[in-house]
């Protein structure tokens, strides 16, 4: 069973709340996260990035980078920025495509999700179920955030299955007034409940004892990172009795039936030093290929891909009868990996070849044609992983080939926070 419970939120002065919500840190280059907090003081970004502080010389990953991420978010919290709810609660966040790029994609789509403390221990024993490996590396930074502001800012964004009480409870909840409204930058509405009557967060609670797990959808680093926290702080309070809350991490808890998953595409910089003629040939051997012209490939169905090369598009159908029943070599991002960008490509580790590129859904099949006409030797344009996919690589305790799924909206930081 799920152990989910309430928690006594930080989150942002109702009129600061557009200014303060923020896209995950991990979503920035340098760079970009720079640009991004120009002339917005009160952004989370601020925090979660705090080598936006300073210039390109300071090393990111000082002490002082950390100290200076607590300061940040004590400061806020002094001068009324930021406030803190006087007892626990369940939170409900809404998100709803109104405009924006991502609008040709799925205008109109809204998911609402429960934001709650997920148990340390479930990850532990295996009910918080992962599709993906983490990379020391990538945690050791959010390891040290959250250990130096004794907080946790951003959610990990969990699924489970649909479950009919909650669904009825959310949709009851729904109806009352909205802590927050607003619609960002990017074109999304931002919609948050507070769920604070007791009875009502016990029945929650126990709606999700009947939930036996859930499951990652995107945040593996971050959770894996506040996990690490919690250890080492039982580490370091050897009476702990489990209760306290770094025995729990921040999530919002989404169920299955209405998530999105967009493609994840790729992009390879050279055919392996064979021509353009040979590769199709070799490719006509796991796949049926049709030549689309200039007519982007954008894939209608399972086993069917896009391949952008020298101008033109073409489609290509995986031969059903190769696909194998196993929940991660059936996977689409599997088929490809394994009989082209493997077998012909000699493209054998994705997670490190230099070689290829991943260019997330949003973008588009413009993004694809780009990059190839600038100077790639190829484009593949994907059908999204499912939900099912997803749920069925987890419950097989097994991990699906990197970058297979692209959540989208992505969850904003600095709504929520907890205090461990």
């Amino acid at each position: 069973m799920a152990v989910v419970r309430a928690f006594r939120a930080v989150r942002p002065a109702p009129d600061k709340v557009s200014q303060v919500a923020a896209l995950p840190y991990d979503v920035y280059s340098r760079k970009e996260a720079k640009a991004a907090v120009e002339g917005k003081p009160l952004s989370f970004l601020n925090i979660d990035r705090p080598e936006t502080q300073y210039g390109p010389e300071f090393d990111m990953y000082s002490d002082e980078a950390y100290a200076t991420a607590r300061r940040l978010l004590e400061e806020r919290m002094d001068d009324g920025t930021f406030l803190t709810d006087p007892a626990p609660a369940f939170y409900l966040y809404e998100q709803t495509v109104e405009s924006g790029a991502l609008a040709p994609l799925m205008k109109g789509h809204s998911q609402t999700g429960i934001v709650a403390c997920s148990s340390v221990d479930d990850y532990l024993n295996g009910v918080v179920r992962k599709h993906e490996n983490t990379r020391e590396e990538k945690e050791q930074d959010r390891i040290r955030h959250v250990d130096a502001l004794s907080a946790q800012t951003g959610p990990i964004f969990l699924a489970y299955r649909a479950h009919k009480g909650l669904s009825e409870l959310t949709a009851e909840e729904k109806q009352k007034q909205p802590l927050y409204d607003f619609v960002s930058e990017d074109g999304i509405r931002h919609r948050v409940w507070k769920v604070a009557d007791p009875e009502t967060i016990s029945r929650m609670e126990g709606y999700f004892r009947e939930i036996p797990a859930t499951y990652i959808a995107d945040g593996h680093h971050r959770a894996a990172s506040a996990v690490k926290v919690a250890l080492k702080r039982r580490a370091e309070n050897p009476g702990y009795t489990g209760d306290e809350e770094f025995n729990y991490f921040l999530s919002v808890l989404f169920p299955d039936t209405e998530l999105q998953i967009l493609p994840y595409n790729r992009v390879v910089s050279d055919l392996a030093g064979i021509s353009p003629e040979d590769f199709l040939l070799e490719a006509d051997a796991p796949f049926s290929i049709w030549d689309d012209g200039t007519e982007p490939v954008v894939p209608d169905g399972k086993g069917v891909f896009g391949l952008y090369l020298q101008g033109h598009w073409y489609r290509l159908e995986f031969r059903e009868e190769l696909r194998e029943a196993d929940p991660v070599a059936g996977l689409d991002v599997s088929v490809l990996q394994d009989h082209l960008l493997g077998r012909v490509l000699k493209i054998d580790d994705p997670r490190t070849s230099d070689r290829i590129a991943f260019v997330g859904g949003i973008r588009g099949t413009k993004e694809l044609e780009k990059l190839v006409n600038e100077g790639k030797a190829a484009a593949f344009s994907m059908y999204p992983t499912s939900m099912e996919e997803l749920l069925a690589v987890a419950d097989a305790g097994l991990l699906m080939p990197p970058k297979s799924t692209w959540f989208e909206p992505k969850l904003r930081s600095g709504l929520l926070i907890h205090q461990i």
